[in-house]
């Protein structure tokens, strides 16, 4: 086959291939039927992005073959990336990043003529980054991307654009390596035929914006839960001297802010039992406003104990209930109409043995008594969804997200008949490690956010998607944008926690590293349609 030169169909296939992604139709029609796109990212500090076609490319690994990839008179260059073949990956060189910048998203334009595509296939991609730094090995900066799974679209000559990366810190000056890889032996990947890689579109990004501390004594201050009181920030968290939940030194403490978390009230005592270490684990609103909130207390046994406040001061114990199931955690208290109060539990060991279980805890009296009501029960720890956070959507409606222990992406939990059965699925969010997702359902918008911290690279991530679309469809998740970052120390940062008061969102989170961490809030605007792909719905009437 003749290869068509790069620079001869360079603007169009740019505008061909990205557009059409994003309005859902082949590149021929949008060739004919130009539209303009808003790009939210150059609302959140980014700057104009930077290209590397195809024939700036050049193999990597495996045998890969570069080839042109025609639907009528378009054709377009690409790498033919094989659907059967493992090892096969691309790569290209990006210099000329803007000396401000701190960091880089990285998103791929394929696509695929063959007539075996269609909808109920996925395809996994995966991005290696590196850049060459003066006294240290070429490999000191490469970042192994996680991959990104996503459903083909519904025939041949459609295009995708796939964020393989929204947050790779770098340094401006140095060349930045960039290498795409397809990943045709993870399970994920059930197109079996090549498809082929036409761009790789990279985003110099800017900084974020600065958390505010809420505690940073000396000590592990650690796990915080974070609930709005009117216009009142109430933050709980636990401290102790190190990662662990049952030593006596642990205790629980609170403090409020009136001003956005710039400036918080001393510190109070919720609860330090002697014999125990307590820890915050979950929080909420009773049907009078009022904040409740679950606190782990570990000694010689394990006890959940449920607290209310009406100003974020002075706690009350109203109950501690005595559960057939132990769990490990009783999470976020939401409200369910024609139920009451609804939580999330899980309980087991977290070994490799069938001993997990997840279920629900209801409770008609504004928490002072609590049924317990199991879901699943004897499983193995891939299949057991953790640290759960759930909206109510409303006709029966609920949607939760899970973390998950050892699988490669966080779980959604779904129920149509107000929480009596469920159904568990895994979702597309692959940028995790331990990370707990907190939920946030925007009543003006109908928008629902995603927040949570990829451990070990040190990011405050966000999704935001029409929760209709993903009910579902939990593999239609978006990507996710970098909304913070912190201590990139695995079990020293994390464990996000959100709420909502006026038109923002206020996630707090920890970071340090041991023996001291502190608590952190970020205050961040509630989000718009803009941050909605066209593809993932339109914004509600």
């Amino acid at each position: 086959m003749k290869f068509l030169p790069a620079h001869l169909c360079l603007s169009r296939m740019l505008f061909v291939l990205t557009v059409s992604v994003l309005v859902g139709q082949p590149a021929a029609a949008i060739a004919q039927d130009p539209q303009t796109i808003e790009d939210p990212s150059f609302k959140s500090g980014a700057a104009s992005p930077l290209y590397l076609t195809a024939n700036d490319l050049s193999i990597a690994t495996g045998k890969p073959s570069l080839v042109v990839m025609s639907h009528g008179s378009t054709h377009v260059p690409v790498w033919s990336l094989s659907g059967g073949s493992v090892g096969q990956s691309v790569a290209g060189i990006v210099n000329g990043l803007p000396r401000d910048c701190v960091a880089v998203k990285v998103e791929i334009v394929v696509t695929s003529t063959d007539a075996e595509t269609r909808a109920d296939l996925e395809d996994v991609y995966r991005v290696h980054l590196s850049q060459l730094v003066e006294d240290a090995p070429f490999s000191a900066r490469h970042a192994l991307g996680k991959p990104v799974r996503t459903p083909l679209p519904p025939g041949p000559f459609y295009s995708r654009s796939i964020v393989l990366e929204s947050y790779y810190e770098v340094v401006p000056t140095k060349p930045l390596t960039v290498r795409i890889q397809r990943e045709p032996g993870l399970p994920g990947d059930t197109f079996t035929r090549p498809t082929g890689l036409a761009v790789v579109k990279v985003t110099p990004l800017y900084g974020l914006p600065d958390p505010h501390v809420v505690q940073d004594v000396s000590g592990y201050n650690s796990w915080p839960m974070t609930q709005a009181i009117g216009e009142k920030l109430v933050c709980t968290y636990s401290r102790g001297s190190k990662h662990t939940i049952g030593e006596d030194a642990r205790a629980v403490y609170a403090r409020t802010s009136t001003d956005g978390g710039k400036t918080w009230t001393a510190e109070t005592v919720v609860a330090n039992t002697p014999g125990y270490g307590e820890v915050t684990v979950g929080k909420g609103l009773d049907s009078s406003g009022a904040m409740l909130l679950w606190v782990r207390r570990v000694g010689q046994e394990r006890h959940h104990d449920l607290y209310r406040t009406t100003d974020g001061v002075t706690f009350t114990l109203i109950a501690s209930p005595k559960l057939a199931i132990p769990p490990m955690q009783v999470t976020d208290v939401f409200e369910v109409p024609e139920v009451g109060l609804m939580a999330l539990w899980f309980a087991g060991n977290y070994s490799d043995q069938a001993v997990h279980s997840w279920g629900v805890m209801t409770s008609a009296d504004d928490g002072a008594t609590w049924t317990q009501t199991p879901v699943e029960s004897g499983l193995m720890k891939a299949d057991w969804p953790t640290e759960p956070s759930a909206v109510y959507l409303g006709d029966g409606k609920i949607l939760a997200i899970a973390r998950t222990e050892s699988g490669p992406s966080q779980f959604q939990l779904v129920s149509t008949d107000n929480g009596l059965t469920w159904t568990r699925e895994q979702t597309n969010i692959g940028d995790i490690l331990a990370s707990t997702p907190s939920l946030i359902l925007d009543a003006e918008t109908g928008l629902l956010s995603n927040y949570y911290y990829e451990r070990g690279r040190g990011i405050l991530r966000r999704r935001v998607v029409d929760p209709d679309v993903v009910f579902d469809n939990p593999l239609l998740w978006p990507a996710s944008e970098a909304v913070a970052t912190g201590s990139p120390i695995t079990w020293d940062s994390g464990n996000v926690n959100s709420t909502v008061m006026g038109a923002n969102h206020y996630v707090s989170f920890y970071s340090g590293k041991a023996p001291d961490t502190a608590v952190m809030i970020l205050e961040i605007p509630e989000p718009t349609w803009e941050l909605v792909p066209v593809s993932l719905g339109e914004p509600k009437k």
